[in-house]
């Protein structure tokens, strides 16, 4: 027999997010398809109904039992482990009465990872102003999900072909940044995106390119210190540790071809400093990876498209890209 027959078919958890956007839309496109998984929504299985009629969409929806054995996703076919909306969802209007439901679907699926009963979870966009509305302190799902398991510091990941950026700060307000950027965190930032880059995309010795955190990389200290006093310390520390670092670097020269070529990765000291350059490259087929959790988590690179919501008119290019993604990531874990 075809050993690769006897390999056990993967189970991933697939959340559509927020109801009223556009998340139910390209979770219903991926049911179109076939893929060597096993996809299971959690949600809501008449929203997921009521959007396929929506969009002209001939998926029939099944309910999910854990007690029967994973087996590759059918093309119009669809397992949804049934989460019930609190609240009659409309495309493009929002209902804080079922900003519960969203996050509830993210912990179902984040613990089902935690227990082995998927070996990923994929996300569709949430709104994290409704969410905030209801009462819920939530600032993203990076955040929410390291918090779930118990990690301190998570690394955001975007991954857009082979060009990856990873962030050192994530949402913080751009005056918070600086003091934000120690000697701690940027250590374990580099060691985490060294660990996953090994780990999950099965790179044996990476590469990555650093970036200064003022113009011209503080220009010799002229355009501030944070390079000499924190940055270049840090980089020195962990090259002596092995891990194979470059710069830090200007981010205005970081991103040119010369640099790209030699880098597996790029870690950018916040957020809008690497993932404009990212976006511009891969937007629509860009994926976000959560690293430092114990578990593969892999989303979208874009929002809620409230606008778009059964229209017909919203791209599933980004979860397509994101679910092939998670695919080679558990591989990657596997070998």
């Amino acid at each position: 027999m075809n050993s690769s027959a006897q390999q056990p078919v993967s189970r991933i958890a697939v959340t559509p997010g927020e109801p009223a956007g556009i998340g139910p839309d390209i979770v219903v496109a991926l049911a179109a398809e076939p893929w060597p998984v096993e996809l299971v929504a959690v949600g809501d299985p008449d929203l997921l109904r009521a959007r396929a009629r929506l969009l002209g969409s001939d998926i029939e929806i099944v309910n999910f039992d854990q007690r029967t054995p994973a087996a590759p996703s059918r093309a119009g076919r669809m397992l949804v482990a049934e989460y019930p909306l609190p609240a009659p969802s409309t495309p493009g209007k929002l209902n804080v009465a079922n900003s519960v439901y969203v996050v509830d679907t993210l912990s179902y699926a984040c613990d089902g990872c935690r227990r082995g009963e998927f070996a990923a979870m994929l996300t569709a966009p949430v709104h994290k102003g409704i969410i905030n509305d209801a009462g819920i302190a939530f600032t993203g799902h990076t955040e929410f999900l390291a918090q779930r398991c118990g990690v301190q510091q998570p690394v955001m990941l975007l991954v857009a072909g082979n060009l990856r950026v990873a962030l050192v700060t994530t949402h913080l307000p751009l005056r918070d940044v600086a003091d934000a950027i120690s000697v701690t965190c940027l250590r374990h930032t580099t060691r985490i995106l060294n660990a996953g880059l090994t780990r999950w995309f099965g790179i044996s010795e990476p590469r990555i390119t650093v970036l200064g955190l003022n113009p011209h990389a503080g220009e010799s200290g002229h355009l501030g210190d944070e390079e000499q006093r924190i940055i270049e310390p840090v980089v020195e520390e962990l090259r002596g540790e092995g891990l194979r670092l470059i710069g830090p670097l200007p981010a205005d020269t970081a991103f040119t071809e010369h640099h790209l070529d030699v880098t597996d990765a790029v870690l950018a000291m916040y957020h809008d400093q690497g993932l404009p350059v990212l976006k511009h490259r891969g937007f629509g087929r860009a994926v976000n990876v959560t690293l430092g959790l114990p578990i593969i988590r892999t989303s979208v690179d874009h929002g809620t498209a409230l606008n778009l919501a059964g229209s017909g008119r919203a791209d599933s290019g980004s979860l397509r890209a994101a679910l092939e993604l998670a695919i080679a990531m558990q591989s990657h874990a596997t070998r």
